[in-house]
């Protein structure tokens, strides 16, 4: 290879100077406050991680990354860099115009200039780009993209103030010319990189040993810390595992760095779109593994894409993205020789040990052991941690039915139940409690009672994620709106949806307030159950028919639940 690779490469900073003049002129700009996705995708914008890219893509740029994987000019690019924005911020904003593109806390990062604007197919962006026919929302690129991402593109070259600041593993944060210049100071020539998102085992650290002595290259770790898919092991937890695997790579010949990057799980163009971020870091080589950054199965079940197609789509565009291919060899342990082995190399007659990731989940839910020769003492800690046994972690059991189905009552007997057995704290969050503290300033139409739900599911969330348990039981007739809790506290620990399916008929025998009487009257306007419809939960995990059943048997049945869920010991 050339010594191209160690070249400075262009940044979209403006100098200190103009930095200053803009950050003046700003204050009559519009000002967009950019979204988690988009300040990782402008911070690779400015440093030179996206390069060529001048800014977000316009509207001739995305059309042809869509549909052709290249930009207008025929540069290889096969990811869309867009600036969604919603349709009110949108309104305002005439091509020409300069917008100031600010973080969360309303930092001026930096300034662009509005070339384009357009309202996208985005079935077609999910169709082309992710390569699957169907809009299926269990892609989380997909979600985001309907569900999330706002409907209007904005497209345009950028000028940069500053980077983002990060406040986390500052030393370990390097842009592309900082690895570059790092690269050349040590002389390193051949530099592999391997990409992951997930903590390193035994099987990774031999995987990637391997790699680098069949390159004769150094090695660089470099883990994505922006943004990856829902569910994975949190950047912190991750850093921490990294760095107490470093000292068993030999350090003359390996580093490690974070990329911010937020990753679309678009398995083969992801892959490449990887090979050409690394070649702007400065690296020649780069390990691609089987399913690369694949976002697991469809709804029917199936993965998303084929075990190879990462890489045969990267073999075909390897020369024009500057970076050659290392496959990535499936490693498993071979016990009778006490070390790894690539799958198709065991020697006859052995025993091949593997422990999948779902596997490893188990062990660590359950606090069962984790062998040494599958993951370093170090990363067990590390992962035990922030993922304790079930019966330690926090959840949320939220009853759902009509009004006077037996909700509040089976909750307060369930609250009792496990007050008495102990060990996490206990918190009830009833409709009419929450009502006077949280949301004394709502009224009952739709939209106030969906704000109301999604402020318990808040609340929950957090009880949740301090490894309390949450018990909550609103009406909460709407279902996507019970969705869009279950998210909230699934990415913390177990969501136990409890619908209480007692009928209208006898909760309005019941009628202990004289509610449905006033309903029936029209004298209560949007009344779940008699003006207003309660969607019924497909998907609870446990249903309880109250009319002839004592509440004591009801609270029990959860508990039963919860055990053999293995959130609490039998």
């Amino acid at each position: 290879m050339s010594k191209s690779n160690l070249a400075p490469i262009p940044e979209l900073f403006v100098s200190a100077d103009e930095a200053q003049r803009l950050k003046v002129a700003a204050g009559d700009m519009p000002s967009w406050d950019l979204t988690a996705r988009q300040v990782c995708d402008l911070e690779l914008l400015m440093n030179g991680g996206f390069y060529p890219l001048k800014g977000f893509n316009t509207q001739a740029d995305y059309d042809n990354v869509v549909e052709n994987m290249r930009l207008a000019d025929g540069t290889l690019w096969p990811m869309p860099i867009t600036l969604d924005v919603s349709e009110k911020f949108a309104e305002g904003v005439a091509p020409g115009t300069e917008i100031a593109l600010r973080d969360a806390e309303g930092v001026i990062l930096a300034v662009m200039t509005v070339s384009d604007k357009w309202v996208p197919n985005k079935a077609n962006e999910a169709a082309k780009v992710f390569g699957y026919g169907a809009d299926d929302m269990a892609h989380p690129a997909i979600a985001y993209l309907h569900n999330v991402a706002g409907p209007v593109y904005l497209g345009g070259p950028i000028k940069g103030l500053q980077a983002p600041v990060h406040y986390d593993f500052k030393a370990r944060r390097d842009s592309p010319n900082e690895l570059r210049a790092y690269f050349r100071k040590l002389g390193w020539e051949k530099i592999v990189a391997f990409q992951t998102r997930n903590p390193l085992h035994r099987a990774h650290q031999e995987l990637t040993f391997r790699a680098a002595k069949e390159a004769q290259a150094n090695l660089l770790i470099h883990p994505v810390v922006g943004m990856t898919k829902p569910g994975d092991v949190d950047h912190f937890t991750r850093v921490r595992c990294y760095e107490a695997v470093l000292d068993k790579y030999p350090q003359s010949t390996t580093t490690m760095s974070l990329l911010n990057l937020a990753m679309r799980m678009a398995g083969p163009r992801e892959a490449v779109w990887h090979g050409l971020i690394r070649r702007n870091h400065g690296v020649t080589h780069f390990i691609v593994g089987r399913d690369h950054a694949g976002p697991g199965k469809n709804s029917q079940g199936k993965d998303f894409y084929g075990p190879y197609d990462a890489q045969e789509l990267f073999t075909k565009y390897e020369e024009e993205i500057g970076v050659k291919m290392v496959d990535f060899k499936h490693m498993v342990y071979v016990q009778e020789r006490d070390q790894y082995y690539p799958a198709n190399e065991v020697p006859e007659g052995c025993t091949v040990l593997d422990i999948s990731g779902t596997e490893l989940r188990r062990r660590l839910r359950e606090g069962l052991d984790i062998p040494a020769w599958f993951s370093f003492p170090e990363v067990v800690a590390q992962l035990r941690k922030t993922s304790p046994a079930r019966d330690k972690q926090g959840f949320t059991v939220f009853f759902t039915g009509l009004s006077g189905s037996g909700k509040s009552t089976i909750a307060n007997a369930l609250m009792v139940k496990l007050m008495e057995m102990g060990g996490r704290p206990v918190t009830i969050l009833d409709g009419d409690v929450v009502r006077k503290h949280l949301s004394s300033e709502l009224g009952f139409s739709k939209e106030h009672r969906d704000i109301n739900i999604r402020r318990i599911g808040y609340v929950a969330s957090e009880i949740t994620k301090n490894g309390g348990i949450a018990i909550c039981a609103p009406i909460a007739p709407y279902t996507a709106t019970r969705r869009a809790v279950r998210e909230m506290i699934e990415a913390y620990g177990a969501f136990i949806e409890v619908h209480v399916a007692t009928s209208v008929e006898e909760c309005e025998k019941r009628d202990r307030k004289g509610l449905y009487k006033l309903a029936r009257e029209g004298k209560i306007k949007e009344f779940t159950g008699i003006s207003d419809p309660y969607e019924v939960p497909t998907k609870a995990e446990l249903v309880l028919e109250t009319a002839g059943v004592d509440v004591d048997h009801c609270a029990h049945q959860v508990i039963l639940k919860l055990e053999s869920l293995g959130l609490i010991k039998a």
